[in-house]
């Protein structure tokens, strides 16, 4: 991985093929990703379900991770320090299809508190345009294998709208990336159970 300022944008080869995804519609470039999978025996409608149901704090390991992130902020009694802890309550649905939902997030999200902007909807996140701040997009895909089951993807894109919020995001990105994964695979691993939980009840 290129660790710069200028960081090239990533353009997904999608964008080229009919059948959009969503998740190209809301963030076509974006100079940081990561993607993780999993194989489920469950419907795609079912799994997706299971992903709005889902709920990260629920998970021991992140509480204290976010916790820990969140430590500089309550020391220095930031206004913001007396507000939830950091979760998915956060996040905007962007939106939904039969095989894949997106969620966003805007903000500064090097600074202690987040720096988190408010958007209402998929409209409200495409029409933001400020030079501070980076724009995130998460996405669940669930795709049907030949076998019967399907496969659950997760795919986090961000974008920053300048070169000095590419500069302030990279350090955090390098230092966060490691954990962010094994949550993402932690939240796959419990959204796989749940889901095939649920097909199985339904036999």
């Amino acid at each position: 991985m290129t660790v710069r300022g200028d960081r090239p944008e990533r353009r997904n080869p999608a964008l080229q093929q009919t059948g959009m995804r969503l998740l190209d519609r809301y963030l076509p470039t974006y100079q940081f990703s990561e993607t993780h999978a999993c194989r489920v025996a469950a419907e795609p409608a079912s799994i997706l379900d299971s992903v709005v149901a889902y709920r990260p704090d629920s998970d021991r390991f992140f509480r204290f991770m976010i916790g820990l992130r969140e430590l500089p902020m309550r020391l220095l009694h930031e206004p913001e320090a007396t507000r939830a802890p950091f979760g998915f309550h956060e996040f905007t649905v962007l939106d939904r299809s039969e095989t894949e939902i997106v969620y966003g997030l805007i903000g500064r999200f090097w600074r202690p508190d987040f720096g988190l902007e408010p958007i209402n909807d998929g409209d409200a996140f495409l029409a933001f345009d400020a030079p501070h701040a980076a724009k995130l997009a998460l996405a669940f895909t669930a795709q049907r294998d030949p076998d019967g089951r399907t496969r659950l993807i997760t795919e986090t894109r961000v974008s920053c709208a300048s070169r000095a919020a590419c500069l302030k995001f990279t350090p955090y990105w390098l230092l966060i990336r490691p954990v962010s994964g094994l949550v993402r695979r932690r939240s796959l691993a419990s959204i796989k159970s749940a889901s095939e939980r649920t097909a199985r009840s339904q036999t």
